[in-house]
């Protein structure tokens, strides 16, 4: 039995038992093109993800073919309606974040709640990956995406849990890489125009597997 969890112009994503499907093949038109690209860049960085013995809190891909992706479903509520305040959570968060870049994996899109789940058990688990780079080094363009993945936990952190904010983590929050103060500078209002005004999309909307 299929459940549709969200439906745009880049296509839709249901689940079918255990899985998540994402259905490019129904895009818009204008639209198909970067779907399927955006397609192809969360497939290889949840390939690249699951080489060994795979990273728990990450989906595993399971099928991928022209404009269909299926992985695997983790069961979890997305942060803004968990609102998590155990600072293990936060603990756990980190250390997910290095698994990501310890395999040249950045996420790229952590700002959005939605992209954080907390599962039955309290912990993290990611999703979303159709903005994030599979790098081929760890260079300074890694650490410094790296920094701003981190910077988005933290400011996470910063809503749910301020007052357990350490020293080093403010001095993080307050340091934007050079990246990051680049695309504030000049891509972000289009960022903006496109998702809000376009596509239509709320600052909490438009990336993830879950619907509120």
């Amino acid at each position: 039995m299929s459940e549709l969890l969200k439906s745009d112009v880049f296509g839709s994503v249901s689940r079918v038992g255990d899985t998540v499907v994402r259905e490019a093949r129904n895009a818009r038109p204008w639209a198909r093109r970067l779907a399927l690209h955006l397609m192809a860049r969360e497939h290889r960085a949840l390939t690249r993800l699951a080489l060994g013995r795979g990273v728990a809190g990450i989906p595993r891909a399971l099928d991928f073919e022209p404009g269909r992706l299926t992985r695997s479903w983790i069961e979890g509520t997305p942060m803004q309606l968990a609102k998590p305040r155990d600072p293990a959570y936060y603990r756990a968060a980190a250390r997910l974040l290095r698994r990501l870049h310890a395999a040249n994996v950045i996420h790229n899109d952590l700002a959005k709640e939605t992209n954080w789940l907390v599962t039955p058990d309290g912990r993290p688990a990611l999703v979303d990956f159709q903005l994030a780079m599979t790098l081929t080094r760890r260079g300074a363009l890694a650490r410094s995406l790296g920094h701003d993945d981190l910077r988005h936990l933290l400011k996470h952190k910063r809503t749910y849990l301020p007052e357990r904010l350490t020293a080093r983590e403010k001095r993080i929050l307050a340091k934007h890489s050079l990246v990051s103060r680049i695309w504030m500078a000049t891509g972000k209002k289009a960022y903006l125009f496109v998702t809000r005004r376009i596509l239509r999309w709320r600052d909490r909307e438009g990336a993830g597997d879950r619907t509120p």
